[in-house]
């Protein structure tokens, strides 16, 4: 047995070899050591880093999307579907522009607790507020903690300072300042009637370390129902693109847990096997794609909720089965070398990932299909709530030159660049 797994490394290595000498291999980025698959193998090949969803999922889900919208919309998103097809992969390009960008796209909920999650603020404002630590600096030199989870105000005062948070604090959210006005703070502590006497004051934000997927939906909801009030073609694009990105991670289940790759559980690479590998292989193939027409959501917000849940009740069977599987699968016919979009790369054998297919029982698919509807169902709900406007006359909007630049610039540093944050398939 042991001379049979011998023999098949080397006939590998020699397909290998030989597809290197036809057509020089591209290889993508190679994972951190802390990251990469356990191969069971020697292959001398770096095991290829998937984006969420994998560029072709994301690109299908907005590109389908389209095709489920009424007359009245789909007279301006048809001429566009190929903006929103290419540009459904941006978000993950700017998880190498920027730091904000990453924790858009997962939220962690067992770090929150258990189900129903009751304690878990559903509003962003309540969320940061209570996952915010407000510190001061004495003249002595002195830094105390004065509100936070470890100091929490009294019921009385949460409402004014609910108010002062939201005018102080959450302005510099995204401008990576964290150094608070005293002069502000100062007042408030006034009105409270505190004695301190800060020098300097500053925050220190634990949300967004274990993701704020949630709150960024209901956040894209509001920002497409405006650019369809105000008729603004381009940023409609724009937004639609992004939020059929957001809508769709909320559907996979590692976008809502710790054990995001099976860091945890000996189950390193499992993120991109479920939600890259699987629908590559098979969803051109034997996916249904007719979800049915949109439909219009009363409570948005909640909807977004109920979304990362669902997922989420999903977490155990993606990594129970996983786990079985590769116990009682032969080890030489787990991972192969394989090319995917012209990049030679280890990942798991096609039979392999026929055989998690069927003991999830088509769940890839059933998620799949779910995020084509609710993104259409988002969208139509935008465009519902904007008044209904018409889309007609509105035409296929021009890029500036700035909007180019930009483009190449994000272009080049994701070709170029380092996830910023935390460095997996999020």
């Amino acid at each position: 047995m042991h001379r049979l797994f011998i023999a098949r490394i080397v006939v590998l290595s020699l397909i290998f070899i030989g597809l290197c000498a036809l057509r020089p291999a591209r290889f993508s980025k190679p994972l951190p050591a802390s990251a990469t698959i356990p191969l069971h193998t020697d292959y001398p090949v770096p095991v290829n880093q998937s984006p969420d969803w994998g560029f072709f999922a994301h690109k299908r889900i907005n590109r389908l999307a389209v095709l489920t919208l009424p007359p009245e919309m789909m007279v301006f998103f048809k001429p566009n579907i190929d903006y929103v097809t290419d540009h459904a992969v941006d978000p993950d390009m700017r998880r190498y522009a920027t730091k904000h960008e990453g924790p858009r796209h997962f939220i962690d909920l067992d770090i929150h607790g258990h189900a129903p999650f009751a304690d878990l603020p559903r509003q962003w404002t309540d969320a940061l507020m209570a996952h915010t630590d407000v510190w001061i600096v004495k003249s002595t030199g002195d830094t105390v903690l004065l509100f936070g989870k470890q100091k929490p105000l009294q019921e009385v005062w949460q409402r004014d300072y609910k108010k002062w948070f939201s005018s102080q604090v959450m302005p510099r959210f995204y401008q990576d300042e964290t150094e608070l006005n005293v002069d502000s703070l100062q007042t408030f502590l006034d009105f409270m009637g505190r004695k301190e006497r800060p020098k300097s004051a500053f925050y220190q934000e634990h949300l967004s370390e274990h993701g704020t997927l949630p709150w960024n939906l209901q956040r894209m909801q509001r920002q497409l129902t405006e650019a369809f009030r105000q008729r603004d073609g381009r940023r409609i694009l724009k937004l639609a693109s992004d939020f059929g990105h957001y809508i769709g991670d909320a559907h996979v289940p590692l976008h809502t847990t710790s054990n995001y790759n099976g860091q945890k559980t000996e189950q390193h690479g499992i993120h991109g096997f479920w939600e890259s590998r699987i629908p590559e292989l098979f969803a051109d193939d034997s996916y249904d794609y007719f979800v049915g027409k949109p439909e219009y959501v009363e409570r948005p917000e909640d909807w977004f909720w109920q979304m990362v849940f669902d997922s989420n009740k999903m977490v155990d069977s993606v990594l129970t089965f996983e786990k079985a599987l590769r116990r009682s699968f032969p080890l030489d016919r787990q991972m192969c070398p394989d090319m995917r979009s012209g990049m030679m790369s280890v990942m798991p054998c096609r039979d392999f990932a026929a055989a998690y297919q069927d003991a999830l029982n088509g769940m890839v698919e059933r998620r799949l299909r779910s995020a084509i509807h609710s993104v259409g169902s988002a969208w139509y709900t935008a465009w519902i709530d904007a008044g209904e406007p018409d889309l007609s006359k509105m035409g296929a909007p021009v890029l500036s030159e700035e909007e180019r630049i930009e483009a190449e610039r994000l272009r080049k540093t994701f070709e170029q660049g380092k996830i910023l944050g935390r460095a997996e398939d999020h």
